[in-house]
C-alpha cells in the first residue's frame, strides 16, 4: 500500500487535523501514527472507524516498523493510501518524523502555520526541505499544506511563493471547531472530543486529494519471514488449552496498541472486562492492566469488585501485568488533588498525580530477575509518559534496571510482588514482552 507522511514545522501546528482532514479528503480507512503515542491514534479511529498503528523504529527497529506498516494496510481490505500523522517537528526527537519517512521511503507532506505568512511560509518550508540533507536523511519533503490559511490573496499568496520542487496541497482553514481541547497527557482522546462531521467535510474540501495520490508510494515490502514474525502458527487452534487473558477496557484503561491486541488475541483467548464499570475480572488464567488516565476514575476505580479480586487472586499467584495506569491502579492507593483513593494494594507503593510531567522519554530496560515479561538479562525498549510519581516501600522489589528513562525511581522499574508486574514503561508487541508474558501464564 502506498503512504505518505503528514509532518509538521513544530509541535502544536495542527497536524492532528490536518491527518483527519486528509483521510476524509482521500475516503482512506489506513492511517497511522510516528512514535510511541496512544491520544492522537484515538483521534484518528474515531474519524475513519479503524485503528491507528504506531510506526516507532526505537520501539521496533527497521523492519518491525514496516511490518506493523503492512500488517496495518492487508488488515481488513487494503485502503488506498495510508495516512502517517507525524510527531513534534519533522526533524524532532529521538526517533524524528523524518527517520520514520526515511525507513519506510515515503514522501513528506509538510504542515506550515500560515495565520501570519505568505512568502516566509514558503521559505520556511524551502528550508525544511533542504535541511534533509544538512541532516543526514534520506527523506523527499515534496509538498505543503497550509495550516489557518485563509482563501483567496491569502492562499494564492502562498501558492504563487512556493517553488517547484515543493506542491501546494491545500489549506486548512481558521475554524473554531477544528480545534482539539487539552489536558495533561495530550489532546481529549477521540471519543471524547470528536471533530465534527460537517467541520471535516468542508475542510477535506480544500485539500488536494488527486495531488495527495499522485506523490504517495508504498515502503519496501518485507520478506515472507518478517511478515509473519511473531504471528501464531497456522493451523488450527484448540481454545480449549490456550491461556485465559483478562484485559481491562474502559476509559481509564485505553491506551492499548493494536499490535498489543493481535499479539494477545493470536496466542490467547483474550477476555475484555471494564473495571469503571462495575466488573468484576472474569475468570481467566492471567491479567493485563494497560495505561490510560486511572486518575480520571479513581472513585470509580476505587469502588470496584476487580480491584478486590485481583488483589485475593495475585496473592494467589495469579500472574497481573500493569502498564502504567496498570501499575497505578496494582499500587496501594492513588491521591488525585488531595484526595487518596484506595487501589489494588498488590504493589507497595503510594502513587500521587503531580501538576507537573514526571517522565517523558524512550526507555531501555535491563530485566535483573525473572518476571512475566522477560527472562535475566534481556533488554527491551519502550516508552513512558506519566504525571503521577510513585512512592515505593523501603523493601520493595524491582524487576529491572533503567538503561535510559526515568523509570519508578530513576534506577529502576517494574515494581515486583507474586506474580504482578508494574511498569511506568510502555512497550509495543514487536519487543517480545507480551510473547513472553502469555508463555508465562500458560506456564503458570
Amino acid at each position: 500500500m502506498r503512504g505518505l507522511v503528514i509532518a509538521g514545522t513544530h509541535s502544536d501546528v495542527g497536524k492532528t487535523v490536518t491527518t483527519l482532514a486528509v483521510c476524509r479528503a482521500l475516503g482512506t480507512t489506513r492511517v497511522a501514527k510516528a512514535g510511541p503515542d496512544f491520544i492522537d491514534p484515538s483521534h484518528h479511529t474515531a474519524v475513519t472507524g479503524d485503528p491507528s498503528r504506531t510506526l516507532d523504529p526505537w520501539l521496533c527497529g527497521v523492519e518491525g516498523t514496516r511490518r506493523n506498516y503492512y500488517r496495518g494496510a492487508n488488515e481488513n481490505g487494503a485502503g488506498e493510501c495510508c495516512v502517517i500523522e507525524g510527531m513534534m517537528g519533522l526533524y524532532d526527537g529521538t526517533v524524528s518524523t523524518a527517520r520514520v519517512a526515511e525507513v519506510l521511503d515515503v514522501p513528506v507532506i509538510l504542515v506550515v502555520d500560515a495565520s501570519a505568512g505568505m512568502e516566509s511560509v514558503a521559505a520556511s518550508a524551502l528550508g525544511f526541505r533542504r535541511y534533509a540533507e544538512h541532516a543526514g536523511r534520506a527523506i523527499d519533503v515534496v509538498g505543503i499544506i497550509a495550516q489557518r490559511a485563509h482563501g483567496g490573496r491569502h492562499e494564492r499568496g502562498i501558492r504563487d511563493a512556493l517553488p517547484d520542487s515543493l506542491a501546494y496541497f491545500g489549506r486548512i482553514p481558521p475554524r473554531e471547531d477544528l480545534e482539539i481541547p487539552s489536558r495533561h497527557l495530550g489532546l481529549h482522546m477521540g471519543q471524547e472530543a470528536p471533530l465534527s462531521e460537517d467541520a471535516l467535510d468542508a475542510t477535506a474540501a480544500h485539500i488536494d486529494a488527486d495531488g495527495l495520490r499522485s506523490v504517495a508510494r508504498a515502503p519496501p515490502s518485507p520478506t515472507a519471514d518478517e511478515r509473519e514474525h511473531n504471528r501464531a502458527p497456522t493451523g488450527a487452534r484448540d481454545k480449549r488449552t490456550e491461556p485465559r487473558i483478562a484485559v481491562a477496557r474502559d476509559d481509564a484503561f485505553c491506551f492499548v496498541y493494536p499490535a498489543v491486541r493481535e499479539c494477545l488475541r493470536e496466542q490467547a483467548t483474550v477476555i475484555p472486562f471494564a473495571p469503571t464499570a462495575g466488573d468484576d475480572l472474569p475468570p481467566c488464567d492471567g491479567v493485563y492492566l494497560p495505561g490510560g488516565y486511572p486518575e480520571k476514575h479513581a472513585t470509580a476505580l476505587a469502588a470496584s469488585p476487580a480491584l478486590d479480586t485481583i488483589r485475593e487472586r495475585a496473592i494467589d499467584g495469579l500472574p497481573v501485568f500493569g502498564e502504567c495506569g496498570g501499575l497505578m491502579a496494582l499500587s496501594e492507593s492513588l491521591t488525585v488533588d488531595g484526595e487518596t483513593h484506595a487501589m489494588a494494594g498488590v504493589l507497595p507503593a503510594e502513587i500521587t498525580l503531580c501538576d507537573q510531567y514526571q517522565a517523558l522519554d524512550h526507555v531501555e530496560l535491563e530485566a535483573t530477575r525473572e518476571t512475566l515479561t522477560a527472562r535475566v538479562g534481556e533488554t527491551f525498549r519502550g516508552h513512558e509518559f506519566h504525571y503521577s510519581r510513585a512512592d515505593v516501600a523501603n523493601d520493595a522489589r524491582f524487576a529491572f534496571d533503567v538503561r535510559r528513562g526515568t523509570g519508578i525511581d530513576d534506577e529502576h522499574d517494574g515494581l515486583t510482588e507474586y506474580q504482578t508486574l508494574g511498569t511506568y514503561c510502555h512497550v509495543h508487541a514487536e519487543c517480545g514482552a507480551f510473547d513472553q508474558f502469555v508463555k508465562t501464564v500458560g506456564d503458570t
